[in-house]
């Protein structure tokens, strides 16, 4: 279990870094839109993004 815990670690890691090694500008234009949104539209996407993981989750498992 350890492991398989470890590894999506990992993996979050490697995809979170992609962004920032390929387009640095890019995300930093990225975090000056997300910075003017409001609390509700921030929630919102958290919501759909975890709900999309655990759907994905789900399929593949």
């Amino acid at each position: 279990m350890w492991i398989d815990f470890f590894t999506a670690l990992a993996l979050v890691f490697i995809i979170e870094g992609i962004m920032p090694f390929c387009n640095p500008a890019g995300l930093r234009k990225m975090f000056i839109l997300v910075a003017g949104m409001d609390d509700k539209k921030l929630r919102f996407i958290g919501l759909t993004s975890m709900l999309s993981g655990l759907l994905l989750l789900y399929l593949v498992r």
